[in-house]
């Protein structure tokens, strides 16, 4: 017991030297130009040496920081199941329907989903491994619900914001080849060609910015409240986002990570109503509720970007925060049922068929 609280203490006393030295260096204020849409939600374009997060990212202090960290490697709260959860194999049928007039969406885990939108192939946050990095948390389910060597083409994939857990350099390598496009915010594009995508498949985009993918398929990079990074020195060096995506017959929203904020409600006032939205829900904390909402503030979100469908995504995958692993689920189906808000409850692997199949199931209940 000794020896681990000695590992443990040299391990907070590292981490707060990181953090001193991550609050050395950042975060600048970047003063590009900005459009007037823009310019109210605090968006920032490249131009000087960092992305302006408003004051909202994770800033704790070095008290703050020590006692996060006892917490989260001695505080049991069940933030991980006592077993295996469930899963399915991914239904790839629906992904290589090529047919007009249909939406469904397969939820890979945390924020990682295989959407068919009226026969495009588009994936989010890509995260096929069974952990973010070799040292981060494992899958709750186990491995990744779907055999990636059997996915179809995949038309576009969107990266909301370079954190490890939405940014899998593995993952991006193993698309480079099966993916026509990569469309991320300004900076992950130079991430993205690192992993050997080549440049003429990257799209970056501004906030409010708008890349018309094929002619009938447009995605529009959104605010969103939250931060960037992947190691100690290049804080808020790329932007990060929420998305819309619009074809045809149906239109969505996915909103990346990002704290609760008023941004919701202009995009759906520029953009809703929304058919489905995929809206984050876990890894949450009074210390940092800045940067990741509340699931009462996800049904929230759902209801100011007027969506039709809330699926949440963020949760149930990886062990990121100090709450009970069902937390989310709890919380939200709750606060869902209280404003008559209808949601999508799949397990890994399940597959949302939008105005046919609807997962409803509360299965997180029984494994409490």
């Amino acid at each position: 017991m000794n020896r681990m609280k000695r590992t443990i203490t040299i391990i907070i006393i590292t981490g707060v030297a990181m953090m001193s030295l991550w609050k050395s260096v950042g975060p600048a204020v970047c003063k590009g130009d900005r459009s007037s849409q823009g310019e109210e939600q605090g968006s920032a374009n490249s131009g000087n040496d960092r992305f302006d997060d408003g004051g909202n990212a994770l800033d704790m202090s070095v008290t703050e920081y020590a006692s996060t960290t006892w917490d989260f490697l001695f505080r049991g709260n069940d933030r991980t199941p006592k077993t295996k959860l469930p899963s399915k194999p991914a239904d790839l049928a629906h992904l290589k329907n090529r047919d007009e007039g249909q939406l469904n969406v397969t939820w890979l885990g945390h924020s990682s989903l295989m959407i068919n939108m009226d026969g495009y192939v588009i994936l989010t946050d890509p995260v096929f491994e069974r952990r973010v990095s070799m040292v981060g948390p494992a899958r709750f389910h186990g491995d990744v619900p779907v055999n990636k060597h059997e996915l179809p083409q995949i038309d576009v994939v969107i990266v909301s914001h370079d954190h490890y857990d939405h940014l899998s350099k593995p993952s991006v390598q193993f698309l480079s080849d099966r993916a026509e496009k990569f469309i991320v915010p300004i900076g992950v594009g130079a991430r993205i060609h690192d992993c050997g995508v080549p440049q003429e498949k990257i799209v970056e985009l501004n906030w409010w910015e708008e890349h018309r993918v094929q002619q009938d398929l447009s995605v529009v990079a959104t605010p969103a409240q939250h931060f960037s990074g992947r190691g100690l020195t290049d804080r808020n060096k790329t932007l990060w986002a929420s998305w819309v995506i619009e074809s045809p017959f149906h239109r969505i929203f996915f909103s990346g990570d990002s704290g609760y904020f008023d941004g919701f409600r202009q995009i759906g006032e520029a953009y809703g109503p929304f058919d489905m939205t995929f809206i984050e829900c876990g890894a949450y904390d009074k210390s940092w509720a800045q940067i990741h909402m509340f699931p009462e503030q996800t049904v929230q979100a759902h209801l100011d970007l007027r969506g039709n469908l809330l699926h949440p995504i963020h949760w149930g995958t990886f062990n990121l925060a100090l709450h009970p692993w069902y937390d989310p689920m709890v919380r939200l189906s709750a606060a869902a049922d209280s404003k008559n808000v209808k949601i999508a409850t799949p397990m890994a692997g399940d597959t949302t068929v939008f105005g046919k199949t609807i997962p409803t199931a509360r299965w997180w209940e029984e494994l409490m």
